[in-house]
């Protein structure tokens, strides 16, 4: 067993078999979807989460083994390798303390502590430092050296003092004692640029502000990293946040001498010694440290906004489906009119248009009569409207096109229509609708998204839809390989019908490229619909390991084989052919038959391959074969005569739509061209540390106003249906903007309180100033 496989089933509290059996499915080409499906036995029944981690840590743990070993092989070339230093090496699990262990032997361009080196000053360094009754100013003056240098007592001592300086700077014991103790007590400090007091307005909150390096959450972190990209912010770190006087020596000096053993007793060299230790600190180690935890509060903020990312995208992808009707999409425009695209139940277009309703032509009537003619001439059941400009104004024109002709059947829903522009103008789009003017592509997606999310929304690149925090500021590598998981998960969790299928929903199936799913489609245009899933081998360039990775997340419905309509892999259909043989039924008979399946002892099938928890799986599936994971459908119902944020008056209650979710709060869709900001505060009466504990994206929810800010586009919004909204003074909003977010009441452990009502107002107030920096995240 090794090493890693130990380490990551402790991380993961799970038994080591499980790891190693995981490990040696991903190092055979399983993808995580089918691991987690269909190999239960071989895992122990791991889920995708698990699998998702276990593979990250794989990675991270075999890297550090690769640099591990060469490491160990670059100080063993040097030939100053002890067994102390292996075993520190070996023994290290972190990528940081690694590199700490091998900093002093690290080629490097020469410095000035290597320069005194070469110049004979390390006895003189080795001298002082272990008998500081020396007198430094008489012992330079043995070593002096003209031709490198070193002429004078000043210029020897202070050879000598970088030759200690650099020697203690790359000491990995202090350095993890220095990083320590930074970690639990700085703090990152922010300070407006010289004259970017207008420029960087919207970063006030942040003009002076402190927070602590191992509390500040991701919004803010990033937020502070923007506004320094910017030029806008300046930022420092504060090691010691405790100290009241500027002059007293600082803990990080401390911590050195008292590593190096050394105290000040007033010897001849205790002065020379103290300033050595001041510049290891404030020249060497301090700002190597700022470098490097700026880098890990960055590193694990954008973690954070990934995972933010993650999982609003996840809500939003299995949001509810409202299924195979014909649907009619609108995607609101005000001079260049609306764009109208009907679909059929399978998405096919069946007709398209464009009306001008609004100004300048203020074609209402003609609007109106080829909107309640194209719902008929189609039998329109759905009309999907965009949320975008002038959404509500749709929303009012449908409705009384509706009103007007009773005899349409067609309820109306406004659908987020993030990214259907990016899907509009790309080449996916441009093969799929090449007759199709761009703007009438859109009108299509929020036709489509409406009867699947999924199906749609797969089309579009993961980080365009925009349900992000600082999506833009974060690694982009990283934040792809993390969204693709997310989008990988959903697909196959839902399962996709392998004869309607786009290209780009079969290339998210797990086993397929984007290759073998422009086959599939070919071969599906080329012959006709697929009849069984064995015929899938037929497909170019389909071999054995992709049929197995994908087969069982592809539907086909109505086919020859009755098993093909549901999750049970074509591998495990022998058992339930004993299952009914040995009840004297047909396949067909048994599936859907709730009764007759929960009789059966799922013990009473298992052998030799297929072991308890896939038999338990197939009954499962037999009694809902092809189930949609999926909530059922439904939609919120915006207030009549609330169209415009000029509408909204504190106190209102509404019902709204979550779009987004973020570390700070939700952003909640109330039907006024701009989303208000529910504070994490004023999710609830308890106490919330992650908003999605309460909300997720696609919720629909009760709010009432807090507050409006007209000028600013911001609406603070609270879930806390008790609470009054706070009276506005004159100066609020310039009160609340300069309100550092760290004068929140804490408790003992240092988390925010849940807050009486009086005070949700200003946090709310507080909370926009997030919402306009990630307004523009989003974009």
């Amino acid at each position: 067993m090794s090493s890693i496989t130990q380490q990551i089933a402790n991380e993961l509290a799970v038994g080591s078999q499980q790891v190693q059996a995981a490990i040696a499915l991903l190092d055979d080409g399983a993808t995580v979807p089918f691991i987690a499906r269909y190999r239960k036995e071989a895992t122990g029944g791991l889920d995708d989460t698990q699998l998702r981690n276990l593979a990250q840590r794989l990675t991270y743990l075999r890297e550090l083994e690769e640099r591990r070993a060469v490491i160990l092989s670059s100080i063993k070339e040097q030939g100053k390798l002890t067994a102390e230093l292996a075993q520190a090496i070996q023994e290290t699990n972190s990528k940081t303390e690694l590199e700490d262990l091998y900093l002093p032997y690290k080629p490097k361009r020469r410095t000035k502590g290597q320069i005194a080196i070469e110049a004979g000053l390390e006895p003189l360094a080795d001298a002082l430092f272990s008998d500081p009754q020396l007198t430094p100013d008489v012992e330079a003056q043995k070593y002096f050296n003209s031709e490198a240098g070193f002429a004078d007592e000043k210029a020897v001592l202070e050879g000598a003092r970088f030759i200690l300086m650099e020697r203690f700077a790359e000491d990995a014991a202090l350095l993890k004692k220095v990083r320590d103790y930074l970690w639990n007590n700085a703090e990152i400090t922010s300070t407006v640029a010289p004259g970017k007091e207008s420029e960087g307005a919207k970063y006030r909150d942040y003009f002076e502000f402190s927070e602590a390096l191992k509390k500040i959450p991701s919004h803010r972190a990033l937020a502070l990293f923007r506004g320094r990209n910017e030029g806008i912010l300046q930022l420092k770190l504060n090691p010691d946040p405790q100290q009241d006087d500027p002059k007293a020596r600082s803990y990080g000096e401390q911590l050195i001498a008292a590593h190096i053993d050394w105290q000040d007793k007033g010897r001849a060299a205790d002065a020379w010694l103290q300033q050595t230790v001041q510049w290891t600190w404030r020249i060497k180690i301090l700002l190597h440290m700022e470098t490097e935890l700026f880098g890990s509060v960055r590193e694990r903020a954008e973690t954070d906004a990934i995972q933010i990312f993650a999982n609003n995208l996840k809500d939003l992808l299995m949001a509810a489906p409202a299924g195979d009707k014909v649907t009619m999409g609108l995607d609101p425009g005000v001079r260049t009119g609306i764009k109208v695209a009907v679909v059929d139940s399978t998405g096919k277009v069946l007709g398209t248009n464009t009306v001008f309703p609004f100004q300048p032509q203020n074609q209402v009537d003609k609007a109106m009569r080829t909107l309640a003619g194209m719902c008929k001439q189609h039998k329109v059941e759905l009309i999907s409207i965009g949320n975008g400009t002038y959404s509500r104004e749709t929303d009012k024109l449908v409705g009384e096109m509706l009103k007007a002709n009773p005899e349409i059947k067609a309820n109306k829903v406004i659908v987020n229509e993030a990214g259907a522009s990016v899907y509009s103008a790309s080449e996916l789009a441009a093969q799929e609708f090449p007759e199709l003017d761009v703007s009438l592509r859109g009108a299509v997606s929020i036709a489509r998204r409406l009867q699947d999310p999924l199906a749609e929304l797969v089309k579009i690149e993961p980080k365009s839809i925009g349900v992000g925090q600082y999506q833009h500021d974060v690694s982009q590598a990283q934040l792809a390989q993390s969204l693709d998981a997310v989008v990988e998960d959903c697909v196959n969790a839902v399962g996709v019908d392998l004869n309607t299928a786009s290209v780009a929903l079969l290339a998210r199936v797990a086993g397929l490229t984007k290759t073998l799913a422009q086959n599939i489609v070919a071969h599906r245009d080329s012959n006709g619909r697929f009849a069984t899933r064995q015929q899938l081998l037929k497909v170019a360039r389909m071999g054995p390991k992709s049929f197995e990775q994908a087969a069982g997340f592809l539907r086909i419905m109505n086919g020859e084989q009755p098993l093909d309509s549901s999750a049970v892999h074509p591998e495990a259909y022998p058992v339930v052919e004993r299952i009914a043989a040995q009840n004297q039924k047909q396949v067909s008979d048994i599936i859907g038959e709730s009764s007759f399946l929960k009789q059966l002892n799922a013990k009473d099938y298992i052998d030799d391959k297929f072991g308890l928890p896939t038999v338990q799986d197939i009954l499962r599936e037999l009694d809902k074969p092809g189930r949609d994971p999926r909530p059922e459908f439904k939609t919120a119902s915006f207030k009549e005569g609330v169209d415009d944020i000029k509408d909204l008056k504190p106190g209102m209650t509404l019902e709204g739509v979550v779009s987004n979710v973020a570390a700070f709060g939700a952003f909640v869709d109330i039907g006024v061209h701009q989303d208000g900001l529910v504070h994490v505060s004023a999710l609830s009466d308890k106490f919330v540390s992650d908003p999605r504990e309460i909300v997720k994206a696609g919720d629909i929810v009760k709010v009432k106003v807090l507050e409006v800010d007209v000028p600013r586009k911001r609406i603070s919004l609270t879930m806390r249906l008790s609470d009054e909204p706070t009276p506005a003074a004159p100066n609020q909003a310039k009160a609340s903007s300069t309100k550092s977010p760290t004068h929140k009441p804490r408790n003992a452990g240092g988390q925010s309180r849940p807050q009486p009502a009086a005070q949700s107002s200003a946090n709310s107030a507080m909370g926009s100033a997030f919402a306009e920096a990630f307004a523009k995240a989003k974009k």
